[in-house]
């Protein structure tokens, strides 16, 4: 790969430090894909000891590129993402890797399929990570700036993906703990205004 090849793609990565989620951080502003992205990756670092089965390097790599495709598309909350949305975010993505230099292209590539088909114990791992960090994001971020349907998206979301380990399972138990938490919580600051 060519110097002006690689600054090409570090380019076009940029372009998710500028596009929003729908989630707001702990301080009330909009978070970035690139800042999910980056946490999923931390979150994958800091399990290789609970997974030493895995290839936590190959997890690292799947959550780094996970939403790159929505360089193009924006991202779209889950709640309101179709299959054609996903249609189109997958096969920009795949015309993108496809320009990668060779040796570049085929590796992303066969990551991404594997990501696609979660079939291995990784692509499980990442799958769980990207969701539930969502809902972790979700309990730092101010009640206020959730929807109303996230009251109750947020106590269920990502649990099928955690089933492929009990270790999981127990985090997404202690996050939905800090869930119901925060709702009442913010059932109770209400009463007390009222």
């Amino acid at each position: 790969m060519q110097p002006k090849e690689f600054l090409q793609i570090v380019h076009f990565a940029e372009k998710l430090k500028d596009t929003t989620r729908h989630c707001t951080t702990s301080k009330g502003r909009k978070e970035s894909v690139a800042e999910h992205s980056w946490r999923i990756s931390l979150m994958a670092l800091f399990l290789r000891a609970e997974f030493p089965e895995l290839d936590i390097d190959k997890v690292i790599a799947m959550c780094l590129i996970h939403d790159l495709g929505e360089a193009f598309t924006g991202d779209i909350p889950s709640f309101n993402k179709t299959e054609k949305d996903e249609h189109v975010e997958d096969s920009l993505f795949r015309k993108w890797i496809e320009s990668l230099p060779e040796s570049l292209s085929s590796n992303v590539l066969n990551l991404y399929e594997e990501m696609s088909a979660l079939k291995t114990g990784e692509a499980k791992l990442y799958k769980a990570l990207d969701k539930i960090e969502a809902v972790i994001q979700h309990n730092e971020s101010p009640l206020e700036s959730w929807s109303e349907n996230e009251y109750q998206l947020n106590k269920i979301y990502g649990m099928n993906e955690v089933k492929f380990s009990e270790w999981m399972i127990k985090l997404r138990q202690e996050i939905l703990n800090e869930t119901l938490s925060k709702i009442e919580d913010g059932e109770n600051t209400i009463r007390k205004c009222v």
